[in-house]
Order: C-alpha cells, then structure tokens, then sequence
C-alpha cells in the first residue's frame, strides 16, 4: 500500500493549506449589504418567494434520483470510496433543496447561514469525488472530510460578519475544479465530465447575480436567482450520468439474461 504522497496529491495539499491560510489571516470581507434583496418576491399558493423556494425541487429529485442510482448502478462502476462520495453529493442535494427552501421562506442572516451549511455537504461531496477520480481516493476523501469541518465554520463566520471565509471556500472549490478539469481520469475511476459542471455552477452565479436585470428583462417571468437554482442542479448531471448509465445497463442486462433463462426454460418444460 503506498504511504508516500505523489506529486498531484502534493500541489492539492498546498492549495488547500493556501486556501485555509487566506480563509483564517486574509482580510475580512463584510456580507453584502442587499443579500436578502431578490427581485422576485411574489407569493404563489400561499408561498411567499415562490419561483425562488420551488425552483429547489430539481435539487431534491436529482439528489433522489442519484440515491438511486447508486444502488442500481452495483458496486463495479466506481471504488467504494467514489460511491460513497457520490452518495455525499447526493445527500447534499437533497439537504441543500431543504435548506435554500428555508432561507427563502425565512430571509434573513440565520437563515442564509442554513442554506450555507447545506451546501457545504453537496461541497463536500463533489470535490472530494472530483478529487478521488483525478488525484487519488484518499485525497477525495480528505478532501471531503476536511470541507465537511469547514465548510460549516466558513458559513458561520460569514454569519458572524466575515464573509471571506466562505468566499474562499465556493470559489477556491470552482478553481479547483477548474484545474482538474485538465487533468486525465484515472484508470478505473468513474468518469464525470468536470467541464460541464463548472460551466454550468460558473453561470449560475452569474444569474445570481443579475437577478434584478434578468427579472427585467424576462418581463418580471423569471428572476436571475431562479435561474441560478435552476442551472446549478443541472451541474449535478453529469456527475448522476455515469451511474444513471450503468444502473440502465446493469438493468437491461438483467432482463437479457431473464429472457434467455426463460427461453431455455421454455422447452424444458414442454
């Protein structure tokens, strides 16, 4: 079993140790003084914030559908480490659909940081998967533990007046990603088009923040903060694609093989 750390797990080591050194010694950054501020602020069915709070169901049913795909998939289509950081990913969704449907039901700082802490397990899960299948599983797995500590104490200091900490945390994961978006898929791991969920998490925020000028500009439709839900959950699908794949395969392999025991089984009993 190799001991000694190669030289990806290395650099990785060094952005991390960067990144919690400019987290606890960088500057402090005040919250933003408008973040409660959306444009959308219309009540449906009784719903204040509608569009904002339901817009979080493709959360919840990806992170569902994920669940079950894992189980369908079988054990052979990722390392039991990947699978268990993909069912991180998965929980994630579900507690971040619960957690941004409170925060937009209850506005506020408290309830920013719930959203913010339910996120910090879909963090967790996706960076150390993303890790795991281009650096190594035990870097995806520390990796994951240690945003798992955290990315709760960055939402925390962010609610105590510090924003910089969680700043570090989502934007230092999007480079992150970004830098393993170059690196090759290591052989046997599970295969996940990084690209494609940077694009997609990459817009989303952009969305966010032109929620007041796409609400505008969609005559008071849709608001950007809407769309952002809407396009961040789409970045789960490419990591639910490759078990999505194997649990249909492994599916319709169990139907060919039913339907070829029954045909042998046919003349048997005539």
């Amino acid at each position: 079993m190799r001991t000694s750390m190669s030289r990806a797990e290395r650099m990785l080591l060094l952005a991390t140790s960067a990144g919690l050194l400019l987290a606890l010694f960088g500057p402090s950054l005040a919250p933003l003084a408008h973040a409660h501020d959306f444009a959308d602020q219309r009540a449906l069915w009784g719903v204040p914030y509608a569009l904002d709070v339901l817009s979080n169901l493709p959360f919840a049913l990806l992170g569902l559908l994920g669940g079950w795909t894992l189980l369908a998939s079988g054990r052979g289509v990722a390392s039991p480490v990947q699978r268990a950081l993909a069912g991180l990913f998965f929980a994630g969704l579900v507690v971040t659909a619960a957690g941004s449907s409170w925060y937009h039901l209850h506005a506020d700082d408290a309830g920013l940081a719930v959203d913010r802490y339910a996120m910090g397990v879909a963090f967790a899960g996706l960076l150390g998967l993303a890790v795991a299948t281009r650096v190594s599983d035990r870097a995806g797995a520390a990796l994951a533990g240690a945003l798992l500590l955290l990315a709760p104490l960055a939402a925390h200091t962010a609610f105590a007046g510090n924003l910089a900490p969680w700043v570090v945390v989502q934007f230092g994961g999007m480079l992150v990603l970004l830098a393993l978006v170059f690196a090759p898929t290591r052989p046997g791991a599970v295969t996940i088009r990084l690209g494609w969920v940077l694009v997609a998490y990459g817009v989303a925020k952009l969305t966010e923040m032109g929620d007041h000028v796409i609400f505008e500009a969609t005559a008071e439709l849709l608001a950007g903060h809407t769309v952002k839900h809407l396009l961040a959950a789409a970045a789960a699908i490419p990591v639910l694609a490759p078990f999505l794949a194997a649990a249909r395969s492994g599916q319709n392999g169990a139907q060919s093989s039913a339907g070829t025991h029954a045909a042998v089984a046919g003349p048997r009993q005539a």
